[in-house]
């Protein structure tokens, strides 16, 4: 089977908005714009290039790293679709459940990594793969990557538009999206680990 036979605009829609409420930029734009505040400009090339980089090597050698320690891709799967439930709970109630530590410096720490490719984003990655080709993942980073790119140049004007009551609600609305997820990555994943 060829490249363009395996492309599948659905999946790679799928994945684009999971992949999108799990980096959750448009939740993220009062950080981007503390960050602005505090350091003043903020590196947007070299943050997207380098969370793309960092995603695509994962989801490349994620499951060799799983193969090394013995876990095989369901049980990851199963255990990323508590994290993204988690995710999805902070984003729904309004709670932090993982703090991060005050950053000093904005670009690649904390805006490439961990606030675009973080830990839920890598988990998400991974058990993505069990589920989709990579092509179509990797198309969906990309999608991804260019989406993060406008928004942090235009984070000022997007907060001014939506205000603060707008972005709760998009945040509680991927939230939800989220949620249901998560649910189907763990019933995907879970009867697997049974047989």
């Amino acid at each position: 089977m060829n490249l363009a036979e395996l492309i599948n605009w659905r999946d790679i829609f799928t994945v684009s908005m999971i992949l999108f409420a799990v980096i959750d930029i448009i939740g993220s734009i009062p950080i981007i714009v503390d960050l602005r505040s505090k350091i003043g400009h903020i590196q947007s090339e070299k943050a997207t290039i380098v969370a793309a980089i960092i995603m695509i090597a994962f989801l490349f050698l994620g499951e060799e790293i799983l193969k090394l320690i013995g876990i095989d891709a369901n049980s990851f799967a199963v255990a990323g679709s508590f994290v993204l439930f988690f995710l999805a709970l902070e984003m729904i109630l309004g709670i932090r459940l993982y703090k991060e530590d005050n950053p000093t410096t904005a670009s690649i720490v904390p805006i490439a990594f961990p606030l675009i490719a973080g830990a839920g984003t890598m988990t998400t990655l991974l058990s993505l793969r069990a589920e989709y080709a990579k092509i179509n993942i990797i198309i969906a980073i990309i999608i991804n990557v260019v989406v993060v790119y406008i928004v942090l140049k235009l984070s000022g004007k997007i907060e001014k538009i939506l205000g603060p009551n707008g972005l709760g609600i998009i945040r509680k609305i991927f939230g939800i999206i989220l949620l249901a997820i998560s649910v189907k990555l763990f019933g995907a994943n879970v009867k697997q680990l049974f047989i």
